[in-house]
């Protein structure tokens, strides 16, 4: 397996994890009042959002089509 697989299955699993945080702060009960109040989600549940999408985009790119 070469360098840019075995970065792109780790960006993979990073992104997915970040993914799950994200969603998760997005469920919790202030994060949906403040939500409700503003029409958006917190700053840090956003980032974990970008970070998670873009991590996953990238990986997936190194690890499948990347030679």
């Amino acid at each position: 397996m070469g360098n840019n697989k075995l970065i792109g299955l780790v960006l993979l699993v990073v992104g997915a994890i970040l993914l799950f945080f994200g969603w998760q702060a997005s469920q919790s009960v202030g994060e949906q009042v403040a939500e409700t109040l503003t029409g958006r989600f917190s700053d840090e549940t956003m980032w974990y959002i970008i970070g998670g999408a873009v991590c996953v985009v990238a990986g997936g790119f190194l690890a499948f089509f990347r030679k």
